[in-house]
């Protein structure tokens, strides 16, 4: 079986903009190296270079070399030279906006009895005993009430 070659091929606008994220000081290095990868990937251009050696000179490895020049044909520029953004974070978040609004009804009802004000601990602790959530912590408390500019004092 015969492994396809992707050719790079660079129109004048994409050889412009992977010109000025080489030459842009808010690019991260990683994205600097990408688009200088491709520049010289380039086959329109005199002086392109094999994956080779365009790894050893960009101080990549040969196989990202390759990787690149894959995403570049298949998914274009953007996706080639820019991260994936994350569709769904590694965590879901446990305070939702419903565990949120019981969050500051507990923290803005009236205080049990015994106490004179609420405590972040009792505050999680009623989240929990209400069944709102299986778990929660204090800190975790305290960030959503200052997320509102609710202070319990």
């Amino acid at each position: 079986m015969k492994r396809q070659k992707y050719e790079v091929k660079l129109t004048p606008d994409e050889r412009q903009e992977l010109e000025r994220i080489k030459r842009s000081k808010m690019a991260k290095d990683l994205t600097k190296k990408r688009a200088k990868a491709l520049l010289l990937l380039d086959e329109n251009s005199e002086a392109h270079l094999t994956p080779e050696q365009t790894a050893v000179k960009v101080k990549l490895h040969r196989e990202n070399i390759y990787a690149l020049r894959r995403l570049f044909i298949l998914e274009g520029m953007e996706r080639a030279i820019y991260r994936k953004k994350r569709e769904t974070p590694p965590v879901p978040a446990k305070v939702t906006g419903d565990v949120e609004a019981h969050i500051i009804a507990a923290a803005c009802s009236e205080v049990p009895e015994g106490s004179q004000h609420w405590t972040l601990k009792m505050i999680a602790d009623k989240i929990v005993l209400d069944g709102i959530v299986e778990s929660i912590s204090d800190e975790t408390v305290r960030r959503t009430l200052k997320k509102r500019n609710i202070s319990l004092t």
